[in-house]
């Protein structure tokens, strides 16, 4: 018998014992390294391997196949229809199908590659099965978001990860109908009252450090995404209410540091370092679109209110506008001269205002795609006697509050209102409150900055984990 006959009978008893045999309680699991690696060094190795690794993907190994390759993971637990491996090598156009120019992998390969994805991704039989990501969110209905605002309820108590230093806050939201500010601390977000910055009950986010929170406009879900710098990557979906999980998306190599939820909650674009800007459904964790313009990091995402566009800004300070339904390119956005740092629309999604390192606030008027304001160095750095050279400049985020108001933090240590014609109307300071250095003698400065529903309290948290607000109008009598 040829060896090609001996691997085929041989693979046919593996199927037979484990594919169809998994429902045996004493059923050998299918794993990578007895059943799916050598499949994967016969057929993709040789453009997926060690030396060679086409679009960035190396199968020669468990660790560097769930990783994947440039375009993110390309295995799924659990899910092998949504897995890009399983779809390229079940692909009926020989153009697209994997391996290129070859006769179609054996339909029992298939099957155990098919298997080993949907029982789990095991690296051998000693290994756990990987948590299949939660998926089944159901969006809510935008046309009917009277009642009550969402607002938190007895949450279950979290037990805080200590650090050696205090964690900076990285991502900070505002509610769009409710008295409420959800903060990021590591593997933890709290949802605070912005009057007194008590904490009115936590989430757990153990996947590391949540770099974006957005509140959906319904109020009631709340987006966390981020993770650990070159590990993971994930976006998460809380019931604000609950707190309880209702959708983990994505399944990133690296860190998320931008995304968005879009406003009838049935979508959420994120990016990062691989430049690509992924746009996923909420309903079945589906992949829409792959937006391919960005040359570097994506550092900023931001869904209009009304739905129909989303804007994306990256490290060299370009930002594209897209038709968020299609995923086609509008236009570019040319004015920052450094990393984009934030974006954000105006209620009425007819102004962007965008912020970067090049310490640049602009408004953006969207229908034309030309600036309408631009303010250079918004939040000028001053000089420390003794100090010649540059000085970090920058504007690290920005929020438009409902009557068109903006708001600004920046290294300058200083929170700044703004409005709607660009004039400065108030400057918050954070050393207010606390000393110019930590403990440890490092500069504090704004981190990020919000505005509550009705525009009546500046909320700003800072690199050492504070959180400052300020009454915007004098409260009634």
């Amino acid at each position: 018998m040829r060896s090609k006959d001996v691997l085929k009978f041989l693979t046919v008893i593996l199927i037979c014992h484990y594919g169809n045999g998994l429902r045996a309680q004493d059923a050998k699991p299918i794993t990578f390294d007895d059943h799916i690696a050598p499949i994967f060094k016969r057929h993709c190795v040789q453009c997926h391997g060690e030396t060679k690794q086409k679009a960035g993907l190396d199968l020669s190994s468990y660790l560097s196949t769930k990783k994947g390759g440039g375009g993110g993971p390309v295995v799924l637990s659990g899910q092998s229809g949504s897995s890009s491996i399983f779809k390229v090598i079940t692909a009926e156009n020989p153009a697209e199908r994997m391996p290129p120019e070859n006769d179609a992998l054996p339909k029992e390969q298939v099957a155990l590659i098919k298997a080993w994805i949907d029982s789990g991704l095991r690296q051998n039989a000693g290994s756990a099965a990987t948590p299949t990501r939660i998926l089944g969110f159901t969006p809510a209905a935008m046309t009917n978001i009277g009642g009550p605002a969402p607002m938190p309820s007895k949450l279950s108590a979290v037990e805080k990860i200590k650090t050696t230093r205090p964690f900076p806050i990285l991502a900070l939201a505002s509610s769009n109908r409710a008295p409420l500010i959800a903060s990021a601390s590591y593997g933890a977000i709290d949802f605070v009252d912005p009057k007194d910055r008590t904490v009115m009950g936590s989430v757990a986010f153990p996947e590391g450090e949540p770099q974006i929170l957005r509140f959906s406009k319904s109020g009631g879900v709340l987006l966390a995404a981020g993770g650990r710098p070159v590990q993971n990557g994930v976006a998460v979906l809380f019931d604000v209410v609950s707190g309880k999980r209702l959708a983990e998306i994505g399944n990133e190599s690296d860190a998320i540091i931008a995304a968005d939820i879009s406003a009838d909650e049935k979508s959420i674009a994120i990016g990062g370092s691989s430049r690509i800007v992924k746009i996923f459904s909420t309903k079945d964790g589906t992949l829409l679109h792959t937006l391919v313009k960005h040359t570097d990091w994506v550092t900023a995402i931001a869904f209009s209110p009304d739905g129909k566009l989303l804007a994306t800004g990256d490290r060299t300070g370009l930002i594209h506008i897209w038709d968020a339904t299609s995923g086609g390119v509008v236009f570019p956005l040319s004015e920052h001269k450094a990393s984009v740092r934030s974006l954000a629309w105006r209620s009425d999604s007819k102004a962007l205002a965008s912020s970067g390192d090049d310490g640049l606030v602009v408004w953006w008027d969207v229908s034309k795609g030309w600036p309408s304001i631009s303010k250079p160095d918004a939040h000028p750095a001053q000089r420390p006697a003794g100090y010649y050279g540059k000085i970090p400049n920058g504007v690290l985020d920005v929020a438009f509050g409902p009557k068109g108001e903006l708001v600004t933090c920046g290294r300058d240590q200083t929170v700044k209102v703004w409005a709607t014609d660009g004039q400065l109307v108030k400057t918050f300071s954070i050393l207010e409150e606390q000393s110019k250095t930590s403990t440890q003698g490092i500069k504090i400065f704004p981190t990020r900055v919000a505005l509550t529903f009705d525009g009546t309290i500046v909320v700003a948290g800072d690199s050492a984990g504070r959180i400052h607000s300020w009454p915007l109008t004098p409260p009634k009598k």
